[in-house]
């Protein structure tokens, strides 16, 4: 049985995506997931929440071996950002960190931001809502489905 939550499962039908999915608790990080579907780290779209000085949230996805520049974030969206702590990141998103992606965001008040480093490469690998899973598509496809706004914060 399947641990996606069902907005996510929803998207993903509505898109013609399937997840990879592993045993719970296997893909927390880009690192652990690399390893566990067997490619670059880079290639793992980690999603991380930060929320502005402005009280919007923002969903940042980019290649798993970048770091998050705080000064391009603001540049960016014209606000300072802190990291969102779990709690907030659970109740803006219904996400746990490990499992935080840009799928079935569509009724919730985070913008999505994909940062220009996912370009690099012709598949990339976001989570599917839990921390177990991956799911395979372009980067296009993911700004295409997700309405996501390119951005260089890395």
């Amino acid at each position: 049985m399947s641990n996606i939550p069902a907005k996510v499962q929803r998207f993903l039908e509505n898109h013609s995506l399937s997840a990879l999915e592993f045993e719970p608790g296997s893909t927390p990080t880009a690192e652990t997931a690399a390893q566990r579907i067997g490619v670059p780290v880079g290639q793992i779209a980690k999603s991380i929440l930060f929320k502005g000085k402005d009280n919007s949230y923002r969903l940042v996805v980019a290649a798993g071996d970048k770091k998050i520049n705080s000064g391009a974030l603001k540049r960016a969206t014209g606000a300072k950002h802190r990291m969102a702590s779990a709690e907030e990141t659970q109740e803006a998103t219904g996400f746990l960190p490990g499992g935080v992606c840009p799928f079935g965001l569509e009724d919730s008040p985070v913008a999505i931001l994909l940062d220009i480093s996912l370009d690099e490469y012709d598949t990339i690998y976001p989570a599917a809502g839990t921390d177990s899973t991956g799911i395979p598509l372009s980067p296009d496809y993911l700004q295409q489905i997700t309405g996501g706004v390119k951005v260089q914060v890395t």
